[in-house]
Order: C-alpha cells, then sequence, then structure tokens
C-alpha cells in the first residue's frame, strides 16, 4: 500500500474532549482516545500546546507520501520519522495520539479494513471481555464508589455468550442497585461501599449461572493511586496505611473469590504487589504499558494492562504484549474512558491472540468494539 494522502482533523470522544482523527489515501482513519485516570508515566495524548494538525496535514504527509506500507514493523520506519520532530521521553511536542491514529489508519488500509487477519492470517481466538458494571472514582465527577471499577468476568462458549451475559447481568444491577446514573464508561454510579456492592455482584453471578450455566467472575480496578496520599489510602470511611490496604484487598479478594484485582496499591509500590493474593494481580498505572517497568516489575504481577497511548506507539505496544507472554505475565487489552468510536483494539485482541480485552458494557464507543469482536467470530466460525 502506498501513501498517496494523509490528513488529520479534530474529533470529540465520549466525555466530549477533542482528540485526533487520522485519515490515510482519504478512504482509511483511525483515532485514539484520552483517559482520565491517568499513570504519571504516561506519554502525552496531545501536544502540550494541543493538536497539532498542520503537523499532520502539512509535515507528515510531505515527509510520508510515496512511502510503500507493506507489513507491521514498517511502523518502525513511520514511528522514527516522527520522533525526528519530537524526540522527548513523553512525546509533548506531538502527542502519542497523532502517532497512533496514523498507525491505526495505516494498517486498515493495508488490509482493506481486516486488520485482525494482516496481524496473523491464522488468528482464531476471541478474548474474553472484562465488563465494566459499576465504577466511580475519576470516571465520575461526583460523590461514588472508591473503587473505580467492578468487573464482570464471563466464561462462556464463545464472545458473543460472554458479551449477552455481561449485558444481562448489567442490566439486572440497575434493577437491584438503583444507581444515580452512569460514568465515563457507562457504568453504573452509586455511592454504596465495595462490600455491598459485591455482595449484590456475588448473587446475580450466581442467579446468572443457575439460568445459563455460564460461569462468570468478578474483579476490580481498585485505581489505588488516585486514593493514596502522604503514605496513607483515603477512603470514604477513614485512611489506612499500606500494609492494612494489602489486608484489606486481600480480605475482599478472599472472601469474594475475585479472579481479578487491578492496581490495588500505589503506581510505584513495586513490591507491594507481590504481596496481593488473587488469580490475576494486574498492573496498569503502575506499568503504563511501558517495557522498562513490565520488566521492573516482573514477578510482582502476573498480568497488564495495554493501553496504546500510554505508550504513543505500536511498535512499543508490541513489544510489551511480547515480552508480557514469554514471562508468563497475561496481557489485557483496554479503552480509556475518553474514547472514540474506533474499534481497533478488537482486532488487535484478537490479532495478537490477547487473551482478555477490558471494556464497558454500555456506550456507543463501547459498543463498536464488542459488535466488531462479534463480526471477527462470525468471520473465523465461516472460514475456520
Amino acid at each position: 500500500m502506498k501513501i498517496k494522502k494523509i490528513s488529520g482533523r479534530v474529533i470529540l470522544n465520549s466525555r466530549g474532549e477533542k482528540t485526533i482523527e487520522v485519515t490515510v489515501n482519504r478512504r482509511f482513519s483511525g483515532s485514539a482516545p484520552i483517559g482520565a485516570s491517568v499513570g504519571k508515566h504516561e506519554v502525552y495524548p496531545l501536544s502540550k500546546k494541543g493538536i497539532h494538525l498542520s503537523f499532520v496535514n502539512r509535515t507528515l504527509h510531505k515527509a510520508l507520501k510515496g512511502f510503500r506500507f507493506e507489513i507491521f514493523d514498517d511502523l518502525s520506519e513511520i514511528e522514527n520519522t516522527i520522533f525526528k520532530y519530537d524526540n522527548t521521553e513523553k512525546l509533548e511536542k506531538v502527542g502519542g495520539n497523532i502517532i497512533l491514529a496514523l498507525e491505526y489508519a495505516l494498517l486498515r488500509a493495508a488490509s482493506e479494513n481486516n486488520v485482525w487477519k494482516f496481524l496473523d492470517n491464522k488468528a482464531d481466538n476471541l478474548p474474553i471481555p472484562l465488563g465494566n458494571c459499576v465504577g466511580g472514582g475519576k470516571h465520575y465527577r461526583g460523590e461514588s464508589t472508591d473503587f473505580q471499577e467492578f468487573l464482570l468476568i464471563p466464561h462462556g462458549d464463545s464472545f458473543k455468550d460472554n458479551a449477552f451475559a455481561n449485558h444481562y447481568i448489567y442490566k439486572q444491577v440497575e434493577k437491584q442497585l438503583k444507581p444515580i446514573g452512569r460514568n465515563d464508561e457507562g457504568a453504573w454510579i452509586t455511592t454504596l461501599d465495595a462490600t455491598t456492592i459485591l455482595d449484590l455482584l456475588k448473587n446475580l453471578t450466581e442467579e446468572f449461572f443457575e439460568n445459563f450455566d455460564i460461569f462468570v467472575g468478578v474483579g476490580l480496578d481498585v485505581a489505588a493511586s488516585s486514593l493514596h496520599s502522604g503514605g496513607f489510602y483515603f477512603y470514604k470511611k477513614g485512611r489506612l496505611r499500606r500494609e492494612h490496604q494489602i489486608k484489606f484487598i486481600n480480605t475482599l479478594s478472599s472472601r469474594y473469590s475475585l479472579e481479578y484485582v487491578e492496581d490495588p496499591l500505589d503506581e510505584e509500590d513495586f513490591e507491594g504487589f507481590s504481596k496481593i493474593k488473587c488469580e490475576m494481580v494486574c498492573g496498569d498505572d503502575l506499568i503504563c504499558t511501558n517495557l522498562e517497568r513490565l520488566k521492573k516489575a516482573d514477578k510482582n504481577i502476573n498480568s497488564v494492562i495495554i493501553k496504546p497511548n500510554q505508550i504513543g506507539s505500536l511498535i512499543k505496544t508490541k513489544q510489551v504484549v511480547d515480552w508480557a507472554k514469554i514471562n508468563n505475565i497475561t496481557p489485557v487489552i483496554s479503552h480509556r474512558s475518553g474514547e472514540t468510536k474506533d474499534s481497533i483494539i478488537a482486532d488487535l485482541a484478537v490479532g495478537w491472540n490477547i487473551p482478555f480485552i477490558k471494556l464497558g458494557i454500555f456506550g456507543k464507543e463501547r459498543l463498536t468494539k464488542i459488535n466488531r469482536l462479534k463480526y471477527i467470530e462470525d468471520e473465523i466460525k465461516k472460514n475456520p
């Protein structure tokens, strides 16, 4: 595929914030989201001066016009071209979203919108969707839960079964919880404490198993860095020292048989993560999709969140995924709270054989990813 035209425009994400969409050869587009719960080691999503449209429409168009993009590794040359204009560690001059939006568009152009096949034409595994059911924290600008996300983890025989399980339980939660609204990711908002919410989810998942014979586990995204200050973890009902935070999370994990706990401690407490007892102990703010931080966390976690715009490079993102797999750390590709309708993380999950994808259950920006995975599942079944 030969690059003939690159153009960019400003669009709004699901929170109404400005981000960028890049189009290649007038037909193939990509856009990147913006997070609210942001790790301090993430790159800038946009340049410090805002969205640098002239850089896309003039500089990049001129620099890359005529370039032949044929395989995934060709993105290295694309990135190296951009890094000549921004060699800062956190991409403060250009912003990671410009790079990713361009890379997403290039992958679509090279594959005629079959990115998952372009990445691996033998790919046939669909990820399990971790559905954000009840939430708060930085994903809501008002009083809510202390923890950022209460997640559903279905184990059906197909992605469609799993998507159905998440949606069904999500609707049952609405009936019984009487929520005060939805947060940025479409999760139900409540001011109830964690144990009350977990009791409800435990009952509902057990009822669902009895009715549909699909087991659904439960997980947490504590987003503990947002609770941490001055050596304490601050909750609505008081504060906890580090050792008591560890005990609190482990008690919840044991009592509710949690399958997954994400960011249970501050983003610099590498050693503390090793003290958390759970089937999947996942690092998000701890790692920020950064290979060096993942290597530092080795043995302290057994799961890692993958968010391409935390690192601003698909080449670097793939390196993190590959290193994690080699070292028995489970990758979980994830949406962001300020999402766009771009569905490419669904293709990346299948094409890179990532076993879990973290998604919302409600909202058009979330449903584009879910529907894309349903489509890919149908394509795989048609062409086994």
